[in-house]
């Protein structure tokens, strides 16, 4: 059966009149328009600097090691000493974003540049939010920032802008949408809070069971 006629038989159950149709459509636009918005848990809903104190908290319960730098071009150090500290090799890998390309690195730290290797030792990524009422990192999939580094190496690095720092889940969607565009999203939206732990295993915590086993947030505050 074609198309119409199966729409035609429809209408003629819903016994819609002839012409019906026009003001149909009006009432569906009227009533998606004025959908309003999920329950957002009352810790969601904090601002300013109880929201970047509420992110950070969570940070710290999920044994997430927390850098805060003041400007975007104390990154660099501030990756080569995480890794220096923790006896690691002078290496990372990071996609093509622009902005952590752009940064002023130093030839004491060695760089590739693509999705992760077997042979990679830390990542570094770009997180586009962080949601402060569970301290997740909201990371959009793509040739910046390749989904495989937040899996593969043992080591995730992840530059945050202080800014992005909201308080729900539906804050950072919306803020997915502004920064890339209406109707423009990402094949996947990777949400992660602290690195990779399991319990099924004896019955023990296990990290880096099937990710990370460490994950360092970069919280840059003029990006």
């Amino acid at each position: 059966m074609s198309r119409a006629a199966i729409l035609a038989k429809v209408r003629a159950r819903l016994k819609l009149e002839p012409g019906a149709e026009a003001a149909r459509r009006a009432g569906v636009q009227v009533r998606l328009a004025g959908v309003g918005g999920h329950l957002v848990p009352a810790r969601g809903n904090v601002g300013g600097e109880e929201r970047v104190a509420l992110f950070k908290s969570f940070l710290a319960a999920q044994g997430t090691d927390l850098i805060e730098v003041d400007e975007a071009a104390r990154i660099p150090a501030a990756v080569a000493g995480y890794l220096r500290a923790r006896d690691l090799p002078p290496r990372l890998r990071a996609g093509a974003d622009p902005f952590l390309a752009a940064l002023p690195w130093s030839d004491d730290l060695a760089r590739d540049t693509g999705a992760a290797l077997a042979g990679d030792t830390a990542g570094l990524s770009r997180a586009i939010a962080g949601v402060a009422e569970t301290g997740t990192l909201v990371l959009a999939s793509g040739a910046h920032n390749p989904t495989t580094l937040a899996l593969l190496p043992e080591t995730h690095l992840v530059v945050l802008a202080r800014a992005a720092v909201v308080g729900s889940y539906e804050e950072a969607i919306a803020l997915v949408g502004a920064q890339l565009g209406p109707g423009q999203m990402p094949r996947t939206l990777n949400l992660v809070s602290g690195a990779s732990r399991t319990g099924d295993i004896g019955g023990r915590i296990v990290m880096g069971a099937h990710g990370p086993r460490r994950l360092a947030v970069i919280l840059c505050g003029d990006i």
